[in-house]
């Protein structure tokens, strides 16, 4: 039984300590199998479905009644193993050609615009951006009064390794609607360029958004 393994080898616990990737697939079959029966652990289980279905290619095209013809599979586990499929391949299929693309200053500032402008409180948020200049992933680093020793290069980089971006767009606001920059936002930027030149992932421009305006340290000469 799943009881029976050491807390810190069951599958659930080690995706939450080590993250998905270090999980085999019969490994996250079981997570969503949940349990086994009396005579097996629902690794056991998970192990003689896919070698039923000869793997993972098999296994994504089975129907209902050929995945419930497994012993110890009824129709509840059947339906969450082709949710959980159906999920990944509609994942698969996500086109870049809809997601947003920045070629400008102004495309930076109109994709954030409408949701900084009213912050009463400074958010440095990062967008993450692919070789078509599309955006792959946008995160709040940092929710505070801007300060070099806080906002470190690692939080922001750390991303970008995860999601294999190619360069960065910082974006941050100033609830008081100037978007003037203040010697705090410069030295946050050269930080900030300095590192992404020397790891090789570019930060593209630092926008500082305010009340419908914003300025981009880029067309300072800052980045």
């Amino acid at each position: 039984m799943i009881r029976d393994y050491p807390q810190a080898e069951r599958p659930r616990e080690r995706l939450v300590s080590d993250g998905p990737d270090s999980l085999s697939n019969h490994e996250l079959l079981a997570i969503l199998l949940r349990t086994g029966s009396k005579e097996e652990s629902v690794i056991q289980l998970s192990n003689r479905l896919l070698h039923h279905f000869e793997g993972l290619r098999l296994l994504q095209e089975a129907s209902v009644e050929e995945i419930t013809s497994i012993k110890g599979i009824g129709q509840a586990k059947a339906v969450q193993i082709m949710a959980a499929i159906e999920l990944g391949r509609r994942i698969g299929k996500l086109q870049y050609e809809d997601r947003y693309v920045i070629r400008s200053p102004e495309d930076g500032a109109k994709y954030v615009m409408e949701d900084m402008r009213f912050l009463t409180q400074e958010h440095f948020v990062c967008l993450y951006l692919n070789t078509k200049n599309q955006v792959i992933h946008r995160q709040t680093i940092f929710i505070g009064s801007l300060n070099a020793s806080i906002v470190h290069p690692r939080e922001v980089y750390k991303e970008a390794f995860r999601r294999s971006a190619a360069s960065i767009i910082c974006i941050h606001n100033h609830p008081s609607g100037d978007p003037a920059p203040s010697r705090e936002d410069i030295e946050v930027t050269k930080r900030l360029v300095e590192c992404g030149r020397i790891i090789g992932i570019e930060l593209l421009d630092h926008l500082i958004i305010g009340e419908h305006k914003y300025v981009s340290l880029k067309e300072k000469g800052y980045v």
